[in-house]
C-alpha cells in the first residue's frame, strides 16, 4: 500500500518541476521494459535526486489517488484493464525471451527482461501491450500461476560456501541454481545431475533446488542422450501393458487382416529413406498410361490397424505425441515391435496400408484420386545414395524406370508449387556422426538432391489430397497450418537480401521472393539468407481451423504420411475410415501435439550442438593454436556472428574484440568498416578464424578473428569432414 502520509503537494513545491516530475514518472511507468517495482526503487532508477525525494513520493501518492496508477504489495504500475490480461503456457526460447499462447490471438511475444522468473512450461499471466512489434504482440509476466515442473536437470560449475552453484538450460546462463547435495551424494565440478527445486526465487534471485540423482559427467558423452531425456522429461519407456498388446499382432500379417483390402503385393513398390532409417513409413509406386497420365501411389503405414483409440498403445502414443530423433539413436513414438518391425514397410514383407491413389495428366494436373486400404510387398528398401546413384548412372537397377518416372513427375509437382508462390529455399543438411559411444566422429553433408526432392513432393502431394478428402466430406480434422507473417517482420529480411546486393522492391510479393533466392541459389550465402527468411515466418503448429499453409501456398494441408512417428498423422488415418471415436477434443489434441514437437525440437537440437562442441573440442585439444574457415552469416550493431564450417557451429564476436582499429556499423550495408584502416567485414565475408576457449557446461565459445579473405564467387567448398565421418 502507498505511504498513508498527508500530502502537501501543490501548496509549496514548485508546479512546472511537479508537472515535469509526474510526467517523467508516467513516461517511465509506461515504457515498454518497466516491471512493477516500489517507491524507493523507482526513485533509484529515476535518478530522482534526495532533494525532490518528498515531492516525488507526494506525486506518486496522488496518482494512486487518481488511479492514474495503481499500488500493489508495494509496487507500482498502470492500471490493468480486462482485456490486457491473459494466462497461458509460456514457451522459453534458449536465448531467453518467449511466446505465450492465450487462445485468444497470436502468440504474445515476452522479451527476456519481461519474463519475471517463468521457465519453460509455465502457466503465466501476462499483461499485453497496446503496441504491437514486428514479433506481433508484446506483453509482461505479471504472475506465474503454476510451475511446469518440480525437477530440473542441471551441471554443476563451482562450489560456494552455500552449496554449488549449477547450470540448467531450461534457466539459462544468468540464471545459476544453488544447489545443496544429499548427504550420501558427493558432487564434483561437471557432475549433470537431477534436482528438486525448493524455491524459485530467493532474495538473491537464485533458484534453489537438492540434488537427487547423478545422472554422469559433462566429460562422457555417452550420457548426452541420456540427460537430455531428463532435462526436457520425454517420455522414453513404455508400460508393460503397451509392450503387451505391440506383441499381442506377432510378427506377421495374417490372411484375415488382408481380406477386406486392396492387393498390391505385385505391384512394383519401392521405399527411399536415410541410410539409418529403421522405421519406413512410407513408400511409392509410379506408372504410367498410353495417354502419358500418372498413376502414383502413395502407401502409408496403416498404423490406425494396430493402435486403437483408449488402448495402452493410444495412451502412450498420445503421451508422447512424435517421436524423437537424437544422433545415433532415436526415442520413439511406438514400442519397436510395431515401429521397427509390423508398421515398418520394410522390403519383401507383406505390410498393411493407407494408400492414396492418384492419376495426374502429363501437365501434372490431378484427374482423379482414391484413398483405400492396402497391403504391399515392397520390392526394394533404397537409401537416398544408393537411389541417387542409380538416376546418375552409376549404378544399375531393375527399378532404374520407377526412379526416371518419378523425377519427371517431382518436377512437374515443383513446377506447380513454384507457380501457386511456394518458396523453394530447402539446403544441405549437416548430420552428426557418432560413435556406439555418443563420441562424435564428424559431421556428414546431406544433399538435398533429386531423391530427397521427389519423395518430399510425393508426401506433400498425398497429404494435400488427405486434406482436401476430409474437408470434402465436411469433416473437422487437424490442419497442419503455417499463417501468413506480419508484412513488418520481413523488413529485416528484405533489408539482409538489399545488403547482398539483391533487388528487392519496395513491395515484394510472392514472386520477387522467388527471385530473390533464385539470384542467390550459388551463392555463399544463400543457407543465411534461407535462415533469415525461415526466422521472418511464424512457427508451423497443428490446429482444427483451417489457417492455410503460408509456405507451400496451399489453403489445404494436414500430415498424414508418418503415422509411426506424428500421432497427429494416426489421428488422420482414424478419420479417414470413421475410427476416430465421437467427442474426441481435437483442439486438445492439436495443442498438445504442437507443444510436444516443440520440445522434441529443442531436445533434439541441445544434445546436436554438444555433440558439434565435442567435436570441436576434440580439435581444440590436438591443437589449440589451430585455423579454421568460417563465413560471416550477420552483423548486428554489437556484434559479428560467423559459422565455422568444420563444426557448423556458431560463433560470435562483440566488436570491441575485432581488432585494432575502431569499427563503425553501417546499417544499411550490414557491414563494420574500420574508422582508420578501411577494412571491412560484411555477410557471406570468408574469415579465418582460432577458437580460444570452449565450456561444455555452458555450451559457450570464444574465438577470435585472425584474418578475411576476399569472398569467393559462385558455390562454397563442401565441409571437410574428420577422418572417420562419411
Amino acid at each position: 500500500m502507498p505511504r498513508k502520509k498527508k500530502s502537501s503537494f501543490g501548496k509549496d513545491k514548485p508546479s512546472k518541476l511537479a508537472s515535469n516530475l509526474e510526467k517523467t514518472i508516467l513516461q517511465y511507468i509506461a515504457g515498454k521494459r518497466y516491471t512493477p517495482v516500489d517507491a524507493s526503487e523507482l526513485a533509484e532508477q529515476l535518478s530522482i535526486i534526495p532533494a525532490h525525494r518528498e515531492l516525488f513520493e507526494e506525486i506518486l501518492d496522488k496518482l494512486v489517488a487518481e488511479k492514474t496508477l495503481i499500488c500493489k504489495k508495494n509496487l507500482y504500475q498502470l492500471p490493468k484493464h480486462e482485456q490486457q490480461l491473459a494466462t497461458g503456457p509460456i514457451s522459453v526460447h534458449i536465448k531467453g525471451f518467449g511466446f505465450v499462447k492465450t487462445g485468444l490471438g497470436p502468440d504474445v511475444f515476452i522479451p527476456k527482461h519481461a519474463m519475471q522468473g517463468a521457465v519453460d512450461g509455465d502457466t503465466v499471466e501476462i499483461e499485453i501491450s497496446s503496441e504491437v512489434s514486428p514479433k506481433g504482440p508484446e506483453g509482461t509476466v505479471v504472475a506465474i500461476l503454476k510451475r511446469s515442473r518440480s525437477h530440473i536437470a542441471c551441471t554443476v560449475t563451482s562450489q560456494s560456501k552455500s552449496g554449488y552453484l549449477a547450470y540448467s538450460p531450461l534457466m539459462g546462463p544468468d540464471k545459476p541454481i544453488l544447489l545443496q547435495p544429499m548427504k550420501d551424494l558427493p558432487l564434483q565440478e561437471g557432475d549433470r545431475v537431477i534436482c528438486l527445486v525448493t524455491t524459485w526465487h530467493n532474495e538473491r534471485d537464485l533458484v534453489e533446488a537438492s540434488a537427487i540423482r547423478r545422472i554422469g559427467h559433462i566429460s562422457d558423452p555417452s550420457v548426452d542422450i541420456g540427460a537430455a531425456i531428463e532435462e526436457f522429461e520425454l517420455p522414453h519407456e513404455f508400460t508393460l501393458e503397451a509392450i503387451k498388446e505391440a506383441k499381442q499382432y506377432g510378427k506377421r500379417i495374417g490372411t484375415k487382416e488382408t481380406k477386406q483390402r486392396r492387393d498390391f503385393t505385385d505391384w512394383e513398390i519401392v521405399t527411399i529413406d536415410p541410410d539409418t532409417a529403421r522405421d519406413f513409413d512410407d513408400a511409392i509406386s509410379l506408372t504410367t498410361d498410353s495417354k502419358g497420365h500418372f498413376h502414383l501411389g502413395v502407401h502409408i503405414a496403416d498404423v490406425a490397424h494396430y493402435v486403437k483409440p483408449g488402448t495402452h498403445l493410444d495412451e502412450a502414443a498420445f503421451t508422447r505425441c512424435n517421436s524423437t530423433y537424437f544422433p545415433g539413436r532415436c526415442v520413439p513414438m511406438l514400442p519397436e515391435e510395431l515401429s521397427n518391425e509390423l508398421c515398418s514397410l520394410k522390403p519383401n514383407v507383406m505390410r498393411l496400408t493407407q494408400s492414396v491413389l492418384a492419376e495426374f495428366d502429363q501437365m501434372g494436373k490431378l484427374v482423379h484420386v482414391e484413398i483405400c486400404r492396402g497391403v504391399i510387398k515392397s520390392k526394394k528398401r533404397f537409401t537416398y545414395k544408393e537411389a541417387f546413384l542409380i538416376l546418375q548412372k552409376k549404378k544399375k537397377s531393375i527399378h532404374s524406370p520407377l526412379l526416371e518416372r518419378m523425377t519427371q513427375l517431382c518436377a512437374l509437382f515443383k513446377q506447380q508449387r513454384m507457380e501457386r508462390g511456394s518458396i523453394d529455399f530447402a539446403m544441405a543438411d549437416n548430420v552428426v556422426i557418432v560413435d556406439e559411444k555418443g563420441v562424435p566422429q564428424g559431421l556428414e553433408r546431406v544433399e538435398y538432391d533429386i531423391t530427397h526432392q521427389m519423395i518430399e513432393e510425393f508426401m506433400l502431394k498425398a497429404n494435400e489430397l488427405v486434406a482436401l478428402e476430409l474437408a470434402r466430406r465436411g469433416l473437422t480434422l487437424i490442419y497442419r497450418v503455417h499463417e501468413e507473417p506480419n508484412p513488418e517482420s520481413f523488413q529485416e529480411f528484405y533489408a539482409f537480401a538489399r545488403s547482398l546486393g539483391l533487388s528487392v522492391p519496395a513491395e515484394p510479393n510472392h514472386l520477387d521472393i522467388q527471385k530473390i533466392f533464385s539470384e542467390a541459389k550459388d551463392s555463399p550465402f544463400f543457407p543465411q539468407l534461407s535462415v533469415s527468411f525461415i526466422r521472418s515466418m511464424r512457427v508451423a503448429c497443428y490446429s482444427p481451423d483451417n489457417l492455410g499453409h503460408y509456405g507451400l501456398a496451399l489453403e489445404h494441408y494436414c500430415h498424414f504420411t508418418s503415422p509411426i512417428r506424428r500421432y497427429t498423422d494416426l489421428i488422420i488415418q482414424r478419420l479417414l475410415f470413421q475410427e476416430l471415436p465421437q467427442g474426441t477434443d481435437l483442439v486438445a489434441v492439436a495443442a498438445a501435439c504442437s507443444e510436444k514437437e516443440r520440445i522434441s525440437f529443442r531436445a533434439e537440437n541441445s544434445v546436436v550442438l554438444l555433440k558439434k562442441l565435442r567435436l570441436a573440442k576434440i580439435y581444440f585439444d590436438e591443437d589449440p593454436s589451430r585455423i579454421y574457415s568460417a563465413i560471416v552469416t550477420k552483423i548486428k550493431p554489437f556484434a559479428i556472428f560467423f559459422e565455422v564450417a568444420d563444426f557448423d557451429l556458431e560463433g560470435t564476436l562483440h566488436v570491441s574484440q575485432i581488432g585494432q582499429d575502431f569499427y563503425e556499423y553501417h546499417a544499411v550495408k550490414m557491414q563494420f568498416r574500420g574508422a582508420h584502416t578501411g577494412e571491412i567485414y560484411s555477410i557471406g565475408q570468408p574469415v579465418h578464424v582460432r577458437l580460444d576457449r570452449l565450456d561444455l557446461t555452458l555450451r559457450q565459445t570464444e574465438w577470435s578473428i585472425v584474418s578475411t579473405v576476399k569472398a569467393p564467387k559462385g558455390k562454397t567448398k563442401k565441409k571437410k569432414h574428420r577422418k572417420g565421418g562419411k
